[in-house]
This record gives structure tokens, C-alpha cells and sequence, in this order.
């Protein structure tokens, strides 16, 4: 089997040395191990994707010395896909439509009961409110969010292996179990109502689509790898190998984020860098 990593971004702004660290890492981790780096295009936001933020992906990634596979997969391309596996998910009764905004789940979270409110991956871990709510049609409904249906989920347990580290230092072969998904993480957001699928699922079957081997990414993502995980266990996708690294971080120790205007790859090619300062500034 071909050892595969890929970069992911999404083209809602300008990559920053965050974006360039992760995407050197894989790049650098496929080419050592006689392998192949593919780039894709995570654009189910179409409401935030920009044409123009896309080229300068490609223009700053081929400045930096990354090469890949043409075409590049495009997640707005793939819409159908992921259709497909919600409608496999709805036909098993592990999907639940859910009708509550932002602040109704907040109200909910914060109501009083035995201990605080829990944070997941997707921030507030969700009530619960819409679960046990009996279907009123047999179809895939679409226009309201669909959740992962946890009532459905009993002794469950999977494992991946971890090349790198979680926040906590997790590495090595990590067990995730169903107590895991339902109190660290809970009734996750499979299909939003404006895109019709989730980054969540997105992501699993686009890395099996394109058979990446080792997914390598930032370690603010280690705890959405046990939704990955389940997600695949129930489409019955391969678990590739996991790869989290450390965050690239501003002086101050706050991790770079676009919307925090983190300074562009751009800028620094116009201000004279080189790609050589680009991995010295990133440690690599």
C-alpha cells in the first residue's frame, strides 16, 4: 500500500505558518517514506470559500516547494458522496433530524442539573433535546440538521494508532469506546442544514476516497479523531494512521488562526523570505 498523507485547507483566507508547518510535515513525511502527498480542497462552506483564496493555496504551496497529483479533489464536487453515506446512515436509524439553533442548546446546557456543562470538539456537548423525537417520514429530511444518533451505539469500542501526540501526550495505539463518544463528545452534526454534510463527515470519506494512509494534522484536532474513527467503523471505511502535531504559536502562546488576521505565507514571500526561512521559522 502506497503511503499517502494530504493537506486539507479550506479557502476562506490566507494560509499562515500554521497551515505551512502542517502541510511541509506531510509533505516531507511522504516523500521519506517513498510516498505521495495529494492536496484537497475542503470548500463545503460555500458561503465563506472564495475563488481567489483558492489559487493563492496553490500559489503559496508551489512557492513553498509542494508538488501534488492533479486534479485536486474538490469537496463541493462531491456532495452526492456524501448523500449517499447519509442516506446509509438514515436507513439504520443512526442519524436524528435536530431543530435547535445555537442558543437553544446553550440554554439547555447551561439548565440546572448535576455538574457543568461539557465541552466537545464541536463545543457545547449537545442536550440530547431532539433524540427521542419519533420520525414523521421515512425520508431523508433536508432541511434541518442531522445528528449521529447515539441510542444506537452499545459496547463499542475501536482503536487507531497515533504517530505523533495528542494534547495529553496520547500516543501509541489509542482505544475509543462508545462511553467516550457519548460523555467527550456526544450527538456530533452529521449533515448541516446550509451544506447538506459536516466536516466530520466530509473529511472520513474523502481521506478513504483518496486511500490516505496517515492523516497528519494539528493537535487541536486529536479529540475529533474519535468521531473519525466511529465514523468510519460504521461506513466501513479503513482507519488510517494519525499524525498530530504541536500548533504553530504567536508570541504571546495564542495558536495562529485566520480569523485572527495571523500573518500570511504571502507576506512573508513579499517582505524577501525564502521558503528555506518558511521551515526555519516553523522548526522543521
Amino acid at each position: 500500500m502506497t503511503f499517502r498523507t494530504r493537506f486539507a485547507p479550506s479557502p476562506t483566507g490566507p494560509l499562515h505558518l500554521g497551515h505551512a508547518y502542517s502541510a511541509l510535515l506531510a509533505y516531507d513525511m511522504a516523500h521519506q517514506n517513498g510516498g505521495e502527498f495529494l492536496l484537497r480542497i475542503e470548500d463545503i462552506d460555500q458561503s465563506r470559500a472564495r475563488d481567489e483564496w483558492e489559487q493563492q493555496i496553490y500559489d503559496d504551496l508551489a512557492w513553498l516547494g509542494l508538488s501534488w497529483p492533479e486534479p485536486v479533489l474538490r469537496q463541493s464536487d462531491r456532495i452526492s458522496t456524501y448523500q449517499d453515506a447519509l442516506h446509509r446512515l438514515w436507513s439504520h436509524e443512526l442519524l436524528f433530524p435536530c431543530h435547535c439553533n445555537r442558543k437553544d442548546i446553550i440554554k439547555a446546557s447551561s439548565a440546572p442539573q448535576e455538574g457543568a456543562p461539557m465541552i466537545g470538539p464541536d463545543g457545547m456537548i449537545y442536550p440530547g433535546t431532539c433524540q427521542n423525537m419519533p420520525r414523521t417520514s421515512p425520508d431523508l429530511p433536508t432541511d434541518t440538521a442531522l445528528r449521529l444518533n447515539l441510542s444506537r451505539l452499545k459496547q463499542w469500542s475501536a482503536q487507531f494508532i497515533e504517530t505523533g501526540a495528542g494534547p495529553d501526550g496520547e500516543t501509541g495505539q489509542i482505544t475509543v469506546t462508545d462511553h467516550d463518544i457519548k460523555t467527550q463528545i456526544g450527538a456530533i452534526v452529521l449533515a448541516r442544514r446550509d451544506m447538506g454534510t459536516s466536516y466530520h463527515l466530509s473529511v472520513v470519506l474523502d481521506d478513504a476516497a483518496q486511500g490516505i494512509t496517515h492523516v497528519v494534522r494539528g493537535q487541536d484536532l486529536f479529540e475529533a479523531t474519535k468521531i473519525h474513527v466511529l465514523l468510519q467503523h460504521l461506513l466501513g471505511l479503513p482507519t488510517p494512521t494519525y499524525h498530530h502535531h504541536a500548533l504553530i504559536r504567536d508570541d504571546a502562546g495564542k495558536r495562529l488562526a485566520k480569523r485572527d488576521d495571523a500573518r500570511a505565507i504571502s507576506k512573508y514571500r513579499d517582505d524577501g523570505c525564502t521558503p528555506a526561512d518558511i521551515r526555519a521559522l516553523v522548526g522543521l
